[in-house]
């Protein structure tokens, strides 16, 4: 860890947004949710409600991550006036999407609507080179942990572009539950000759996963650091890390003693409240951006495990360049609204981490500018804005961007 950190710097994220990726094609930024649920499993509408929310409000694409099942087959779904279906949400639907599209049947008492499936709503919704459905599943598993007291704790995974169910994980501990269903995500794609991809889901939700945890996940190097269901934890508390501060000691933990290489966050809605907003779990408070080469699941997932992809409440960038021993960032401000760029890291001292994600720099101009000193393990950029979160996670937030780690040549 001593050796001389030269500053010739991996590029971790996006250069330019005309920058051509590894084989030569234009990139363009792809916004996208990677986390909502739907009637599927325990989200409060039929799917193409998020559907049409999502691509109405100028996303190009959408994962459907209900719990353990695909959106597909044959699923009747009952309508029940105290339920999630209520006949007047039917009846919307109706209204919304034309008479043909709602299927509704009366078995043995009871009156069920058909869900549709995820290839159904291809066909509806899909637009090349505009909007695309990439198939996921939130791979929703538990470990029993002995106590004392005894306790479920959830571990949750995201994956994305899948083509079977995937069942949880199990081990001996949260960590293995994680990594048995991280590697699953892993194995299906290399065995099906597809790209994949998962992503660690609210690690602070019944306190589920620890930062040590988080750190250790080896198949796959994405987590959520900003997930906008308000029942997540994502702030910790006065005994438990924010999903932010368990970035920076996961990564500084992955760095030096796991050597696992960097970790990515993802931002997502976590959305399950599409008809009346509860304001617990609502589409449009988080989102990645993905500087792709085409909007298609193969050069998305490809993009973001280059880490060429940020996360965003709100913030918008125009570029990303990590060169010359700079990390710069180019901000696509609104008029009227000032922005704060913090470069964070931890720095290396007598072949040791010193101080765990500590403020390297600060600035209020755009481009915003870090100048390398050759001691950092890793630097990232957080860009807060001035501007309050329509519908925030908390009160009082603002809209933000979380930009991928880098770290100097030859460590990564």
């Amino acid at each position: 860890m001593q050796r001389v950190l030269c500053l010739v710097l991996v590029l971790a994220v996006a250069c330019l947004a005309s920058r051509p990726d590894p084989r030569g094609e234009e990139l363009r930024w792809l916004r996208g949710n990677t986390h909502t649920h739907t009637l599927w499993s325990d989200g409060d509408a039929a799917p193409e409600v998020p559907a049409a929310w999502y691509r109405e409000h100028g996303y190009q694409f959408l994962v459907l991550s209900d719990h353990n099942v695909l959106s597909a087959g044959e699923r009747w779904f009952p309508v029940d006036a105290t339920g999630r279906l209520t006949p007047e949400r039917v009846d919307a639907l109706r209204e919304r999407f034309g008479d043909e599209t709602v299927e509704v049947r009366e078995r043995e008492g009871v009156r069920e609507m058909r869900l549709h499936t995820l290839e159904e709503l291809r066909s509806r919704f899909e637009v090349p080179g505009e909007f695309l459905f990439i198939q996921g599943e939130e791979i929703t598993g538990s470990f029993r942990s002995p106590g004392p007291p005894a306790r479920n704790l959830p571990v949750h995974v995201n994956g994305m572009n899948l083509a079977e169910l995937i069942k949880p994980g199990k081990g001996t501990s949260a960590r293995e539950v994680m990594n048995a269903s991280v590697d699953a995500v892993i194995e299906q794609g290399q065995r099906l000759g597809r790209p994949t991809l998962a992503h660690i889901n609210h690690p602070n939700f019944g306190w589920g996963l620890t930062w040590e945890d988080v750190a250790a996940v080896v198949g796959d190097r994405f987590f959520e650091v900003y997930n906008g269901h308000r029942g997540v934890r994502s702030l910790g508390d006065a005994e438990h890390l924010s999903t932010e501060e368990m970035w920076d000691h996961a990564l500084t933990l992955r760095l030096t003693e796991l050597d696992l290489g960097l970790l990515y966050g993802v931002a997502t809605d976590d959305a399950h409240s599409h008809w009346i907003p509860d304001q617990v779990s609502i589409p449009g408070r988080g989102w990645v951006m993905v500087h792709a080469a085409a909007l298609e699941a193969g050069a998305i997932i490809e993009a973001m495990k280059r880490g060429d992809f940020y996360a965003s409440s709100g913030v918008a960038l125009e570029a990303v360049d990590v060169r010359d021993g700079r990390y710069v960032v180019r901000i696509d401000r609104e008029q009227g609204v000032q922005y704060t760029t913090r470069f964070i890291g931890t720095r290396m001292k007598d072949g040791q981490p010193a101080e765990i994600g500590v403020e390297l720099g600060t600035s209020t101009t755009s481009p915003a500018s870090y100048t390398f000193l050759g001691d950092e393990l890793y630097v990232r950029a957080v860009v807060v804005s001035s501007k309050l979160h329509p519908d925030p996670y908390a009160e009082g937030d603002f809209e933000t961007a979380w930009l991928q780690p880098v770290r100097p040549a030859g460590l990564d």
